[in-house]
């Protein structure tokens, strides 16, 4: 019920982070994958003595886009399931970011998926296929010093359910809600070991999430499994983390008790 043997999957932005853990789960699976990105991975993306295909592709620009699509339908004879993964955004204060880092940020995180889908529209269609959206927790939640990467991830949510209406019954269009994922790049933007074991210790699983937490949703979602399941957002973040208010308030009764 929940195999995915045999399709046929394209991970954008699947040569390292959580792209990467997505590509690796499914080959494992038995899938037949590419990944594409910019420039090509440092290591090839292996599992369980297969490979993933790489191609190189911008995947903002239009005609990458649809070069891409073709060459993974010319190699494999269709595309079964696209993972619209490729995304991120560095912080920026909100009073100075530029206009082109803004557009740059919502291009990437939310026009490129849009891109991607439509491009792969018909292929999907004549596959029964499936479009699965890597979002984000701060699509749910504020998202401060990062707020157009926020927004983005807010209107990908959006653009899930919208074409999930449009595109049924031929294509399911689902969501991941990704929370806090320990990736290599993990390090430097949550303050190195000691940050991050400080946030994992205040979170209610007491670990940050990995790309192979990401990946298991995804499996699920392009499986037969969730054949039902179309629109929907999947929250992927260890329940969640807790509210600030909490930490004022354990600070303020640690101080009188001092």
């Amino acid at each position: 019920m929940f195999t995915v043997k045999g399709q046929i999957v394209l991970v954008t932005g699947g040569s390292k982070g959580i792209g990467r853990g997505i590509a690796s789960a499914f080959l494992q699976a038995g899938a037949e994958v590419f990944i594409c990105s910019r420039t090509p991975p440092q290591e090839p993306v292996s599992a369980n003595q297969r490979q993933a295909t790489f191609i190189q592709a911008d995947v903002r620009d239009p005609d990458q886009a649809q070069a891409l699509v073709n060459q993974v339908v010319e190699q494999a004879g269709r595309l079964d399931t696209l993972i619209n993964n490729a995304g991120g955004g560095p912080p920026a204060d909100s009073a100075s970011a530029s206009p082109r880092f803004t557009e740059s940020i919502i291009r990437l995180n939310l026009l490129a998926p849009l891109l991607m889908s439509q491009v792969a529209h018909s292929v999907l269609q004549a596959s029964n296929g499936n479009i699965i959206n890597i979002a984000s927790v701060s699509a749910i939640r504020s998202s401060p010093g990062t707020v157009a990467y926020g927004a983005a991830k807010a209107g990908l949510l959006n653009a899930t359910i919208s074409l999930a209406q449009e595109w049924g019954p031929k294509i399911r269009v689902n969501a991941v809600i990704a929370g806090l994922i320990k990736t290599e790049a993990a390090d430097a933007h949550y303050g190195g070991p000691e940050g991050m074991a400080r946030l994992e210790s205040r979170l209610p699983r007491r670990r940050m999430g990995t790309p192979e937490d990401i990946a298991k949703a995804c499996l699920y979602l392009a499986s037969d499994g969730a054949d039902y399941v179309s629109g929907a957002a999947l929250e992927v973040y260890g329940g969640g983390e807790p509210p600030s208010f909490l930490t004022f308030i354990q600070e303020a009764i640690d101080l009188n008790k001092n």
